[in-house]
């Protein structure tokens, strides 16, 4: 893409980014904080473009939020954190041995506690294997935060925080979620590090 083209795509892509609803960006961020600070599990998932993000958040939250550096940073915990996108022997069996609606809700369910949180990334809303994901955490007790685009889909009324990208684009919704998983992370760091200072002093 270059050009005329590129330039249109790049210029309906900061009016998305102009208008993303930055107070549910700064929930999502405060419920995995809770869950940092009570020792809770925050599990990640979604298809496609979405898995492979689910894999980049967790890798920026649980390697991320390590920090190198000033003795008083030594003893800050680690998030826990897990993208069961990332198991492919176990997600592959149980959609050869059972259905790929259930590849997330199985994998999480022997694992999944109250307070723990979920964050489900599609840009349809609609996938019925991160729709059952969503109704076990919503079972269990867990928070669910979800990254979605088109108005939500079916998973908006399944969220306690939906982060909904205003675009019907797959693309400048996905363009726009990981966008918005940096500022999660990055935000998420600050408070980790701030409290960790805090409590040095």
């Amino acid at each position: 893409m270059a050009g005329e083209n590129g330039k249109s795509y790049l210029s309906e892509l900061k009016r998305v980014l102009d208008h993303l609803p930055l107070g549910e960006v700064e929930r999502a961020t405060e419920i995995i904080f809770q869950a940092y600070e009570t020792d809770h599990t925050v599990f990640l998932f979604g298809n496609g473009g979405s898995a492979a993000l689910a894999s980049h958040l967790a890798a920026d939250l649980g390697k991320g939020t390590h920090f190198p550096g000033p003795s008083w940073l030594a003893p800050v915990k680690r998030l826990k954190v897990l993208s069961v996108t990332d198991n492919m022997p176990v997600l592959t069996a149980w959609a050869n041995d059972t259905n790929y609606e259930g590849v997330f809700a199985r994998q999480i369910e022997n694992f999944i506690q109250s307070g723990d949180v979920v964050i489900a990334i599609s840009g349809s809303g609609n996938s019925p294997n991160v729709l059952r994901a969503l109704e076990l955490a919503r079972r269990k007790g867990a928070t669910s935060i979800g990254l979605g685009g088109c108005g939500g889909g079916k998973m908006k009324a399944l969220l306690n925080c939906a982060v909904v990208v205003p675009s019907d684009h797959m693309q400048r919704v996905e363009d726009a979620h990981v966008i918005v998983s940096h500022m999660i992370f990055l935000d998420l760091k600050q408070r980790i590090e701030e409290h960790a200072r805090a409590a040095a002093l």
